[in-house]
């Protein structure tokens, strides 16, 4: 997988999330403009 340049389009992605349901990225995103962090958590 290559690195996002300035301009590139973020991939679609989808999360399983802690309480079970998932997120999609970038489709569940209501805004042009996002940060998205990833955290490892507490192993």
């Amino acid at each position: 997988m290559q690195k996002l340049t300035t301009g590139d389009n973020f991939p679609n992605l989808s999360l399983n999330l802690t309480d079970g349901g998932t997120l999609e990225l970038p489709r569940d995103i209501d805004t042009k403009f996002a940060i998205v962090l990833f955290y490892r958590g507490h192993w």
